[in-house]
């Protein structure tokens, strides 16, 4: 039965699990279904009975969510002004400064950084005093940007780099992993009044939308890894929420936390989606190629094959091709019809030129997806 985002979001909000892991494909609704259970839990508005709005109290007292932290909190300052080293600036909050400031975690944010990224990439917080909003003669310390710089031969640093995207990314991943290390550690004091703070007394779910952007395998297990340990080392009441569309780290995760089930999320149409209860990790449960096969004939059969069923196409080639042994893919398309679908296939795969860019492939090419589909099922003897 389908049902809405805000549906699935309530779903999860009822469920008393400690634990609960979602797949989906990129492109199904994953970020969205974060965003709206977070705004279940921590509503911008908290609306009174005759109408009138109490004032919100900080979302993050409820709810930590990982993709709000890198949207709202960091950007890059690249100084083209003045030609000086780009710097990536830390929009001031207290969590960040508690963690920094407060807890000194910046040695251990760089520890968490270079397992992913080397030990040569060293990051830097910089510190500074900023006006103090409710005392206007004085200043308070806070960490506002952070540089980088890179230890070569020869003992030398190149200093002032811009990191890349999924350096950016894993960097902002060590800054909350090591945010949430500390948050579980202060809540195990079952006592309040026995625990350092009380900013996370209200604290009930942690939301995780993929944190493994740009990981390879080994770096991504280690991931998995650690997170499931940090799971399984909460003694309180806090819950999580981990959505991936990484089956590896899927597997890796529902193991460590020795889950009994998880979800499968799939959209049915824009508004509509599933989300599917299966007991084992995805080795056990998920037919990937399967549903690849059931996403590509579902489009073909309403006619609305689109450019990413290329690449769907091509994934469920190299899957076949894996398991039957076949050093390449193309091994596997009909003789008289490779060149032209290799050409098409890798058109639609790994288009780079903005220039080349279509609305939607062409009749001929669509019936393309439709015979190479179908020489597979036939020739490759899919069940049917």
């Amino acid at each position: 039965m389908s049902k809405t985002l805000r549906d699935i979001a309530e779903q999860l909000q009822a469920s008393r699990k400690k634990v609960q892991l979602i797949y989906a494909f990129n492109g199904t609704g994953k970020t969205r279904l974060s965003r709206e259970f977070k705004q279940l839990i921590a509503p911008k508005d908290n609306e009174l009975d005759d109408g009138t709005s109490t004032i919100p109290s900080s979302s993050r007292d409820k709810i930590l969510y990982y993709n709000a932290f890198t949207e709202d909190l960091f950007f890059w300052d690249n100084d083209l002004t003045e030609d000086g080293e780009p710097k990536l600036k830390i929009q001031p909050n207290t969590f960040t400064n508690w963690v920094l400031k407060d807890q000194g975690q910046d040695r251990n944010i760089v520890s968490n950084f270079q397992r992913y990224a080397g030990q040569k990439l060293t990051p830097r917080f910089n510190e500074e005093y900023l006006k103090d909003d409710s005392d206007p003669t004085s200043k308070v310390e806070a960490f506002s940007e952070v540089t980088f710089s890179l230890q070569g031969g020869d003992d030398e640093t190149t200093s002032g780099l811009k990191i890349s995207k999924g350096e950016e990314s894993n960097f902002i991943w060590s800054i909350f992993y090591t945010l949430l290390e500390q948050v579980i550690e202060i809540l195990n004091t079952a006592d309040p009044i026995e625990r350092e703070t009380n900013q996370f007394d209200q604290l009930q779910y942690v939301f995780i939308d993929d944190p493994v952007s740009s990981l390879d395998e080994n770096h991504l297990i280690e991931l998995a890894v650690h997170l499931g340990t940090l799971i399984r080392q909460s003694q309180s009441d806090l819950r999580f929420v981990v959505s991936t569309h990484n089956p590896l780290f899927y597997n890796v995760l529902y193991n460590e936390v020795k889950a009994k089930a998880g979800y499968v999320l799939r959209r049915v149409d824009g508004v509509n989606f599933e989300l599917d209860e299966k007991k084992g990790d995805s080795n056990q449960s998920f037919s990937y190629h399967l549903y690849i096969k059931h996403l590509i004939e579902q489009a073909i059969a309403e006619g609305e094959v689109q450019r990413y069923h290329f690449a769907l196409l091509r994934n469920l080639y190299e899957k076949a091709a894996n398991f039957l042994g076949y050093r390449e893919w193309t091994d596997l398309l009909p003789g008289d019809k490779q060149a032209y679908a290799l050409r098409i296939m890798h058109f639609y795969s790994h288009r780079t030129l903005s220039s080349d860019e279509v609305a939607e492939p062409t009749e001929p090419e669509k019936q393309m997806v439709n015979l190479l589909l179908n020489h597979l099922i036939d020739e490759y003897r899919f069940f049917k």
